[in-house]
């Protein structure tokens, strides 16, 4: 790779060295490079993965068209990814799921493997529902109970969820100031996102992992997902919600197993 930044124009951050990562982030308040306890999650889950790979965690670029839809937002990385020396290992989260496998259905030439984490070819009934809640309260103004909607959405546990409901009322009005519109517009096009009938054209190999009490997708849609890919497999794990699969014992061995695969 020459010098310079290969994703310039989105927001990124680079760990580690070796064969590229492009690891593709989950809904965020805004298309920025996290700072302060934000960036310390997302490196918690991704440093194992740095210890052997070059990991870019790249997010959407900022002020997208208000009617961007996820081929709009696929394309930006289309754009980038062969300043990497593509085909690349792609890892797309929750939402970041849902561009990386539409650019793995517009570009297959760009990737050479696939990881689907929380993520799955559609929302289910459940994100479906609490997305468009979300977008509700965004467009509505109101930021504390978009914090809720949010943290119930994504609440690691079911019996859990009015508690961390609460949490997102308290916290809301911090995670979501200032603009929301590229979140917005995220939301929408995740809204209208069904790949389900694309699945059989999509040859690269692909390793979907999933928690069996997800909200936002769910089990099934997790394999149906992988049934339906010609090269896909799945691994679920059992007692986990949509965020703790990253924090799952062995989620990093399971990562690099399949992408280092023969």
């Amino acid at each position: 790779m020459s010098g310079g930044d290969p994703f310039e124009g989105m927001p990124s951050f680079r760990l580690g060295t070796g064969r590229p990562l492009v690891v593709l982030p989950g809904l965020t308040p805004r298309h920025v490079v996290p700072r302060g306890t934000a960036f310390l999650a997302e490196s918690r889950t991704l440093g194992p993965l740095a210890r052997s790979r070059e990991v870019w965690w790249v997010n959407r670029r900022a002020g997208l068209g208000p009617d961007a839809t996820m081929e709009d937002i696929a394309a930006d990385y289309a754009d980038r990814l062969p300043r990497l020396g593509a085909p690349v290992d792609v890892m797309g989260i929750s939402t970041g799921g849902i561009v990386a496998l539409q650019l793995a259905a517009d570009r297959p030439d760009l990737v050479r493997r696939l990881v689907l984490v929380a993520s799955g070819c559609r929302l289910g009934p459940a994100g479906k529902v609490g997305q468009r809640a979300l977008l509700a309260r965004l467009e509505a103004g109101d930021l504390r109970g978009a914090g809720s909607e949010m943290v119930r959405l994504i609440g690691v546990r079911p019996a859990a969820r009015s508690l961390e409901g609460w949490a997102g009322w308290l916290v809301g009005p911090l995670v979501y100031r200032g603009s929301t519109d590229d979140l917005a517009v995220v939301l929408r096009a995740e809204d209208a996102f069904d790949l389900t009938a694309r699945l059989t054209e999509i040859s690269v190999p692909t390793l979907v992992i999933g928690g069996d009490e997800d909200t936002p997708y769910g089990p099934a849609v997790f394999r149906e997902t992988a049934r339906g890919l010609p090269n896909g497999r799945l691994i679920m794990y059992y007692g986990r919600g949509h965020v703790g699969v990253q924090l799952t014992p062995g989620f990093a061995q399971d990562v690099l197993g399949f992408l280092d695969a023969p």
